[in-house]
């Protein structure tokens, strides 16, 4: 890998990643989330991680494998399941600290992130039992004649950040093609370190600047994950597999049918996943 070529591959993206580390992981609940270095994440010993995430299987994994100790999230859900199974048992055990952000305190935390500010103002969250229930949250009064009292959203700064987008350049560059960028863009801004995996590798783009979500000199590392967001959907390459979405959700009801899962689909690298995955689709798919 050069300055001009930022190829990783997903053993080589793992091995950067070290226990105690800030993760910030893109997309948004079910929807265009990293999914391939999150799995590879699994196959290392990392633990004690703080997460910073619109919260989707990524999250519901990690907790799984007891990997988190503090979540930061507005939400974690599978979308047509309204709450992710492995983080609501998560909860419900106090396995993990949880930090619980609104949607619009996680923008402007990761706005200010990437302004390098210690914080931005903004009133969502007043009002709500947010700062009750989060001590680290504070308020300031406007300077100027209004005097308006504001919430304070602070920096949500990481160490690494992981987005997923439908193309990318070996510089690293990172084109969306689908309809929302979410706050992908963001979080490779606010992060020291970020890495971008990709369904489509190309030497240069062709296609309309406007398309450019991420900019080369945010990233790392790039790695080529096709299919690389499943079981989550990456418009307009596919959508989310509810098919495979709901063997997930039926297969983390009990320890014994999760480890079940846990060996068909995530004890080999990512290309054994793929095939498990391909081979399911068949059988789901195959005349009763």
């Amino acid at each position: 890998m050069t300055d001009l070529d930022k190829r990783l591959s997903l053993a080589g993206f793992a091995g950067r990643i070290e226990s105690g580390m800030t993760v910030g992981i893109g997309g948004w609940g079910a929807r265009r989330k990293p999914m391939a270095l999150v799995r590879a994440l699994l196959r290392t010993d990392v633990t004690d991680l703080t997460v910073i995430s619109c919260g989707g299987p990524d999250v519901g994994l990690l907790a799984a494998a007891g990997r988190i100790r503090r979540l930061i999230a507005p939400f974690v859900t599978l979308d047509s399941v309204p709450l992710e199974p492995h983080f609501r048992a998560a909860r419900e055990t106090a396995a993990l600290e949880f930090e619980e952000w609104d949607e619009s305190m996680f923008l402007w935390g990761l706005t200010a992130a990437a302004h390098r500010l210690p914080f931005l103002p903004v009133r969502g969250g007043l009002g709500s039992d947010i700062p009750r229930h989060n001590p680290r949250l504070r308020t300031v009064v406007s300077p100027y004649e209004d005097g308006e009292e504001l919430l304070a959203a602070p920096a949500l700064t990481m160490d690494v950040a992981l987005v997923h987008m439908n193309r990318a350049d070996v510089r690293g560059n990172g084109q969306l093609l689908g309809p929302d960028p979410y706050f992908d863009d963001l979080f490779t801004e606010a992060a020291e370190r970020a890495y971008l995996s990709c369904e489509q590798l190309v030497d240069r783009f062709t296609g309309p600047p406007q398309s450019l979500l991420v900019q080369r000199q945010n990233i790392t590392g790039v790695l080529h994950t096709p299919r690389g967001a499943h079981f989550t959907s990456c418009a307009p390459d596919y959508g989310r597999d509810e098919v495979f979405q709901r063997t997930y959700v039926q297969a983390a009801q009990a320890p014994d049918t999760w480890r079940a899962f846990e060996a068909r689909f995530l004890s080999g690298d990512e290309h054994s996943y793929q095939q498990a995955v391909s081979a399911h689709s068949t059988r789901e798919e195959a005349p009763a």
